[in-house]
């Protein structure tokens, strides 16, 4: 299928994609399971590049620059949440990069499994040179989602962190609370990716399918972040948390959450949830990233093989994401 973009305009900077990783959130929308979609679509939002363009009075990109553009390509600018630099909680106008409205031309915004796009310069991202760019792809939403709430819970020396899931989120939530300074556990179901998880700088690994998996935890940890889209006994993590501890909520499952009022008040604990992050704190997860030399495990496909790619996801068949190389379009 041939997409027309936009010509760019003087804020604008044109992008040539050279990788697209592979989000969840692509099957959902690109299968219409939210019932939201506008057809014809093109997702992805986990996109990596080089500029090729840009407006008369963009400042911050040059011609050859390394660029990202993750879940957002505008928003409103004037609510309170955008004046905040929180612009992916955006009340009145939020742009997302693919399945919007680009208010640019009225057309409906389509994604990164493509070989070109043009984005307003306030949402692009700087990619540090010391990051490949098929690596970068992922940090643009696997990356923020898990850097956010550690970045807003404040994560690091003397704070334990627990991470649920050792998938294509739960790996990167792993890097980066260690890199932050903090003590990290895995809950996974299984100890079949025990060997990863210390390699990737978990100090414990907990599998949660024995029969004693929490009874040694006691009232450990400050955060627990919960990764995975399936149905777990919360009460069970909440357990895990010191007085004033929070549970952070990124995965998405088709059920309700189910927890108990009295393993809340029990220790004076919370429930939270977050999405990515704004385009500022993208940003300082970007450098993190470029400093500490921490990047995401993927396995590079053919855009010939997205359909398999799909379905591998839907198994958890992948360690840990795919990233599409664009030039195979």
């Amino acid at each position: 299928m041939t997409i027309t973009r936009r010509a760019p305009d003087d804020e604008d900077v044109a992008i040539d994609i050279k990788f697209a990783g592979i989000c969840h959130s692509d099957i959902h929308t690109a299968r219409n399971e939210w019932g939201r979609t506008t057809y014809p679509q093109v997702v992805g939002h986990e996109i990596a590049g080089v500029v090729n363009a840009v407006g008369k009075n963009v400042t911050k990109f040059k011609v050859g620059d390394h660029v990202g553009i993750g879940c957002m390509v505008n928003s409103c600018r004037q609510c309170a949440n955008c004046v905040d630099g929180e612009e992916q909680y955006c009340t009145s106008g939020l742009v997302l990069t693919y399945n919007s409205t680009d208010p640019k031309d009225g057309t409906i915004t389509q994604g990164g499994y493509s070989q070109y796009i043009v984005v307003d310069q306030a949402f692009v991202l700087s990619v540090p040179e010391s990051i490949p760019l098929d690596k970068a792809a992922p940090l643009m939403c696997a990356g923020i989602t898990l850097y956010s709430p550690l970045n807003h819970w404040k994560a690091g020396p003397g704070k334990r962190v627990g991470i649920i899931g050792f998938g294509g989120l739960g790996h990167m939530g792993v890097k980066l609370a260690k890199a932050l300074g903090s003590e990290v556990t895995v809950f996974s179901q299984t100890n079949s990716k025990k060997e990863l998880g210390l390699r990737f700088g978990a100090d414990d690994y907990v599998a949660t399918s024995e029969p004693d998996a929490f009874s040694k935890l006691g009232q450990r940890f400050d955060i627990i972040i919960n990764t995975v889209s399936a149905k777990i006994p919360l009460d069970l993590y909440l357990s895990c948390l010191r007085r004033d501890g929070t549970l952070i909520q990124v995965g998405a499952p088709e059920d309700q959450l189910q927890i108990s009022p009295s393993s809340l008040y029990a220790h004076r604990v919370g429930v939270h949830g977050s999405m990515i992050g704004g385009i500022a704190e993208t940003q300082k997860m970007l450098d993190l990233c470029g400093e500490k030399q921490i990047f995401p495990e993927i396995e590079t496909i053919p855009a010939s093989y997205i359909n398999e790619a799909y379905e591998r996801v839907m198994k958890s068949d992948v360690k840990f994401r795919f990233v599409i190389d664009v030039s195979t379009m």
